[in-house]
This record gives structure tokens, C-alpha cells and sequence, in this order.
């Protein structure tokens, strides 16, 4: 019964807000307004989930109750058909208002910053990570998100050794944190003349953007170096001291920015790259504190785990974490990642009420 008294709570909470937010007192106080918006903006999904559930649990109750006094044949068989049809939407509802009800990833609504480094395998390592960040970029766009660079090295067959990049929009870490580990790809180098299948990795690390109230930083504890910009760039690529070095002298952090012209906004980016990395660093450790909960989620979110390979021979790309294997690879690095993480979210749900469940 607990639940449902939550439930009920929610919904008067939901009035109160609703009567709250049109008053005066509330609509001139904008920090008040907000955050009473977003409480609501939270509580309507759930609310309206669980005032379905109770029309369908009252049209349960009264087509059994008049399926018992109902004697003419075709009313009855109206009622059944009408009992069924509660029934079924009931138990959607039910398992509707179960995930809307598991505990939210406050991070879920945060932009990302996103670093992907080759591995294992060498030119082929770098050319994979450059298909990968490409990959990112185009799934990116069909969100109609924001794809900012931070810095890349590149090698000059077209690979990258390294790059960082922020994507910034609605609900991006929600859909792109199962993204964090090892990425493998098979395949045959065009340098290999004996036509064999390699095997190169490539690291993927997905961080939510991080406020300054989400990390406390010491600007004492970091050192900016300034150094020419390299790279392919405008006029004044080699002609500034632009771009930035930051070094956190605590953890050896070492981040370098060059992507703007700009010494000041280098220096802006680097920062946010750096709280990312801390903030990162402490969901990390939580994640090893709670062993539950990482048995509760797809995949450990180790970097070092392997989560997926791309095999180009068979045209198939495989998650390692769900079990799931889609032939379509062409597809997926062009940005259609949705079916795979949709079958992430939807394990990790799973997994979550499994857990709920003991």
C-alpha cells in the first residue's frame, strides 16, 4: 500500500503545485517559479500515468459488478470485452507507472563531454575512432543537438590518436551514457595485402557536464600553459599564443584546448573539461562503493569494458552487454544508434525492477 499512498501524495502535491504557480507571490519570484516548474514538470508524467490506472480500475470494478446482475446474453458479452480491454490497459499502465517510479539518474538531463582515444591496432586504431567520432556527430544531428570540438590529434591518413568534443542538448546523457568503454572493430586494413582480419580498439568515455556546484575546484590547484595552435585552422592557427594547457596539479589531470581562436574561451572550455573529469572521477567511485546498484546497470561503466564490436566482413555490429546483434553496420556509423540504445535503456530498466522486485 505503500505506493499507492505515494501516488495519492503526488497527486495532491501536483494541485498544490498547479495553485502555487499561478499565484502572484510564486510568478514574481522567478527562482521559486523554476524550481516549482521543474518539480511539476516532474510529478506530471507520473500523475497523469497513475489517474489512467484509476479510471481503468473503476471500469474494472464496475463491468464485474454489472456482469453479475446482467442477464441478457449480449450485454454480458459487451461487459467482458469492455472488463478485458480495462484489464489489459491496467497492466501497461502498471508497468508504465513501475519505470516512471524507478529512481531517476540526476545526471540524465546534463550535456556530455565525450573523449575518444585509439587503442590497440595502431593507423587502424586512429581510423576507427575518426569513423567513431564521425559516427557521434551524425547521431548528434538527428537529435539536433550541439557538437562542439575541444581539441583532436590527428595522424595524416585521416585518423585521430585522440579527440574531445561536448554535445550539448535535451536529455543528451540520458542517451549516450551507455556509450562509455571499450569499442573493437574487425576488419581488413587497406594496407593489408594478405587480405587477414584485424582487430584494433578504440576507448570511448561518456562525462556529463559538470556545474560548479556539482565540483568544487581550486583555480590554486591548476596551471595554464599557453602555446601556438596546430592543426589544419584559420589565419590565426600558429600566428597566437591561443591555445591552452591546463594541468590539475592534484590528480595529473592534463587537458589542452585549441579548438578557438581565442586564449580566454580555450581557457573556458579546459575548465569544463576538467570539472567533467573530476566530477566523472566521483561517479566512479560511487559506482565501486555500490555494488548493487552497478549490478543493476548494463555493463559495469568501466572504460576498460569491452561493450561492442563492429565486424565489417559480416556487415554486423554486436553489444556485448545485451546479448543484441543488428547486420545493418553501414547504418549504425552513420548515426543510427537509436535501436541500440533503446535496448540499453530498456535492459537497464529491467534490471532496475528486478532489483526493485528483491
Amino acid at each position: 500500500m505503500k505506493i499507492f499512498d505515494k501516488l495519492e501524495h503526488m497527486l495532491i502535491r501536483q494541485e498544490e503545485l498547479l495553485t502555487l504557480l499561478a499565484s502572484p507571490e510564486v510568478t514574481q519570484d522567478p527562482a521559486r517559479f523554476q524550481k516549482m516548474m521543474k518539480e511539476q514538470n516532474e510529478i506530471a508524467p507520473v500523475a497523469e500515468t497513475y489517474r489512467a490506472w484509476k479510471r481503468c480500475a473503476s471500469t474494472i470494478e464496475d463491468s464485474q459488478s454489472m456482469l453479475e446482475e446482467e442477464k441478457d446474453p449480449e450485454m454480458r458479452e459487451m461487459l467482458r470485452e469492455e472488463l478485458q480491454t480495462a484489464k489489459e490497459e491496467s497492466a501497461k499502465l502498471e508497468k508504465e507507472l513501475q519505470l516512471q517510479l524507478l529512481p531517476r539518474d540526476p545526471d540524465d538531463d546534463k550535456n556530455v563531454i565525450v573523449e575518444i582515444r585509439a587503442g590497440a591496432g595502431g593507423d587502424e586504431a586512429a581510423l576507427f575512432a575518426a569513423e567513431i567520432y564521425r559516427m557521434y556527430v551524425h547521431y548528434a544531428e538527428s537529435q539536433h543537438w550541439k557538437v562542439e570540438t575541444m581539441d583532436a590529434e590527428e595522424i595524416g591518413i585521416g585518423g585521430l590518436k585522440f579527440v574531445s568534443f561536448m554535445i550539448t542538448g535535451k536529455g543528451v546523457y540520458s542517451r549516450l551514457k551507455y556509450e562509455s568503454g571499450v569499442h573493437r572493430v574487425q576488419r581488413v586494413p587497406e594496407t593489408e595485402s594478405g587480405g587477414r582480419i584485424h582487430t584494433s580498439t578504440i576507448t570511448v568515455a561518456i562525462m556529463p557536464e559538470a556545474e560548479e556546484v556539482d565540483v568544487k575546484l581550486d583555480l590554486n590547484d591548476c596551471r595554464f600553459d599557453v602555446f601556438r595552435a596546430s592543426g589544419n585552422g584559420g589565419q590565426c592557427v600558429n600566428t597566437t599564443d591561443s591555445a591552452v594547457r591546463l594541468t590539475h596539479i592534484p590528480t595529473g589531470i592534463v587537458i589542452s584546448c585549441q579548438d578557438e581562436k581565442s586564449q580566454l574561451k580555450n581557457k573556458d572550455k579546459a575548465l569544463k573539461v576538467l570539472r567533467a573529469k573530476l566530477y566523472d572521477l566521483e561517479l566512479q567511485k560511487a559506482h565501486d562503493e555500490q555494488a548493487r546498484q552497478r549490478r543493476s546497470q548494463v555493463g559495469t561503466g568501466d572504460r576498460s569494458e569491452k561493450i561492442r564490436t563492429y565486424n565489417f566482413p559480416q556487415g554486423r555490429v554486436t553489444d556485448h552487454r545485451i546479448n543484441l546483434t543488428l547486420y545493418r553496420l553501414d547504418k549504425i556509423l552513420d548515426g543510427d544508434l537509436n535501436e541500440i540504445i533503446d535496448s540499453c535503456i530498456a535492459a537497464d530498466q529491467a534490471a532496475k525492477l528486478a532489483a526493485a522486485g528483491e
